[in-house]
């Protein structure tokens, strides 16, 4: 699984500052502990940055690849000059950097789609319509048919697409998740060689924080047995990061033997291995989600 790093992100106290006042150390420090931590692309993610995100895109940009040179970047703002200011000061690395990410929406993609081009970037090409969030797979299916024609349109070939289905919170919208899952099944058909992403970290937002790992690193597996080719990941969750690299294929088996509806008996395992379980019952809908739903 390839991991996009998520903590370069403004919302952060320490990096929002650095942000704010240009000050590169707490910028440099993360990039070069993301990089130790095994992350394969950086996510720059600026929020709206409405003002001054065409002037702080490229500073951000230069001061990370002082660093780390040879690790690609996700340009994450929804102010689409910035993210072209970005991508006029990018170094070329081994892979293209990734616009994170275009809508499907006409006003949004017609847009960017043919700025992407220009620059020979990737884009994420995120699943959010007209009417916001697809209610099932089918809809979801139906924004990707649209958004990838119009990529291929504007000289964006699949291979150069990461689509994002999106991820929901499990506790607000349990169904979504197994709408994701489907929607992830169907990728190929629709979009032969296109690749595949997702904040994966929404799937947690909201539980209890003890919950945010094992509920992450459940899912990604989850995708990843369908195809999902990355996922926009926390750095410092180190267990993660070692299943994703293939470290831990104990965890991978239980949760495939467990979607395959052979759930190993709970008693015969250790606690890490029947939380697991537990997890994956838990995302498929089997079992209702509570925030102690480990304990029963």
């Amino acid at each position: 699984m390839i991991l996009f790093g998520e903590s370069l992100n403004v919302i952060s106290t320490k990096i929002g500052r650095a942000f704010k006042e240009r000050d590169p150390k707490p910028i440099q420090e993360e990039a070069l502990e993301q990089k130790e931590l095994g992350m394969d692309y950086i996510d720059i993610n600026l929020g709206p940055a409405k003002k001054d995100g065409h002037e702080l895109m490229p500073w951000v940009c230069q001061v990370v690849q002082e660093v780390v040179p040879e690790i690609p970047l996700l340009l994450d703002t929804s102010n689409i000059a910035a993210i072209e200011e970005g991508l006029k000061v990018v170094k070329p690395c081994a892979k293209p950097h990734i616009v994170n990410s275009i809508m499907a929406r006409p006003e949004r993609y017609t847009e960017m789609l043919p700025m992407a081009a220009k620059y020979e970037a990737d884009i994420v090409a995120l699943m959010w319509g007209p009417d916001g969030l697809p209610r099932d797979e089918n809809e979801r299916a139906a924004l990707a048919v649209e958004l990838l024609y119009a990529a291929n349109e504007a000289g964006i070939p699949n291979e150069k697409i990461w689509v994002d289905g999106i991820v929901t919170p499990v506790n607000i919208q349990q169904q979504q998740c197994m709408s994701l899952l489907n929607f992830q099944m169907m990728l190929e058909d629709i979009a032969p060689g296109a690749m595949s992403t997702c904040g994966l970290s929404n799937i947690s937002n909201g539980p209890p924080v003890e919950l945010r790992p094992i509920l992450n690193t459940t899912f990604m597996v989850m995708l990843g047995r369908y195809g999902m080719k990355s996922v926009i990941s926390d750095p410092l969750d180190k267990g993660l990061t070692a299943v994703a690299k293939g470290e831990r294929q104990d965890i991978v088996d239980v949760i495939y033997k467990t979607m395959d509806g052979e759930a190993p008996d709970i008693s015969t395992l250790d606690k890490e291995l029947g939380d697991y379980v537990k997890t994956v019952k838990v995302i498929t809908g089997e079992n209702l989600f509570s925030d102690s739903y480990l304990d029963i």
